[in-house]
């Protein structure tokens, strides 16, 4: 069984705040793209292992796969530790990007093994999902969402116009943690309450970052309907109406040690359609 895990943007996000449990509450759109990893499912003998093409990917319990594997196998009713199933992971979506690739794997997981264990609860997955992170449950729906409190409380739109993405990866990551230790660290500041950017983050990541501003700088230059932060960033994102533009624009962005990428986005129900082959 092979199955697409695809990423997201955040076509908005905004931090209202820390939660009383720790967390903060945020209120963000998301939004599938085509741009995907793809997990390889095999039967075998002995216990579960995960592979994966990227030698910097997180292996064992680091890796979220492995963590829902192992809520799967015990939420399916078996005993001791997952077996019977080989997974490999071909990494395309870049990690520490903003752009969900953990999460996204992890659904995909979830998905495919509850097939195989017979975990026939749409809620429990969901509920599995929730428990390994706060994005997992939005890529179990795809296409554009509203999500509130950690995220993880999701309400389906409708699925906004087709547009061309084009993603401008820096030569280094922002981990979410450290992006909320600098939003918290930047408090009540005036200009966090002013900020009419799309997601919150961009200021205070561009402040470390510079690269960041002068990246999202470029996408409005080229044209870009909405150029802003994924998530909380490394990663860059402007939609474009036309293929042509946004190829231009990739061209005009890339440069050694930038990688740019052009993709799509895609509805709920393609999302849901491919996800599967």
């Amino acid at each position: 069984m092979r199955v697409r895990a695809f990423a997201k943007i955040n076509l908005s996000l905004r931090v209202l705040g820390r939660r009383p449990d720790g967390y903060h509450e945020l209120r963000t759109m998301f939004q599938s793209i085509a741009l995907h990893d793809t997990l390889t499912i095999r039967r075998v003998r002995g216990p579960f292992t995960l592979t994966c093409d990227d030698s910097t990917c997180p292996g064992g319990r680091d890796n979220l796969v492995w963590r829902a594997a192992e809520k799967v196998w015990r939420a399916a009713g078996r005993r001791g530790p997952p077996r019977g199933v080989a997974i490999h992971l071909s990494k395309r979506i870049p990690m520490q990007a903003g752009l969900g690739g953990g999460s996204s794997d992890a659904a995909a997981a979830i998905r495919a093994l509850a097939k195989t264990w017979g975990l026939r609860d749409e809620q429990r997955q969901h509920a599995l999902a929730a428990s390994l992170g706060a994005d997992v449950p939005y890529f179990l729906e795809g296409g554009t969402v509203l999500g509130v409190e950690r995220g993880d409380v999701l309400f389906p739109l409708t699925d906004r116009s087709p547009a061309w993405v084009v993603l401008v990866i820096p030569p280094f990551g922002v981990s979410t943690k450290q992006a909320f230790g600098w939003f918290d660290r930047a408090g009540d500041s005036p200009r966090l309450k002013r900020s009419s950017v799309p997601n919150d983050f961009e200021r205070v990541v561009g402040e470390r970052h510079p690269e960041i501003r002068r990246s999202i700088r470029a996408l409005r230059s080229a044209g870009a309907s909405l150029a802003t932060l994924s998530g909380s960033g490394a990663a860059v994102f402007g939609l474009f109406s036309r293929r042509p533009e946004a190829d231009a624009a990739a061209a005009e962005l890339w440069a050694p040690g930038r990688r740019t990428i052009v993709t799509r986005t895609i509805d709920r129900r393609t999302c849901r359609r491919l996800a599967a082959k």
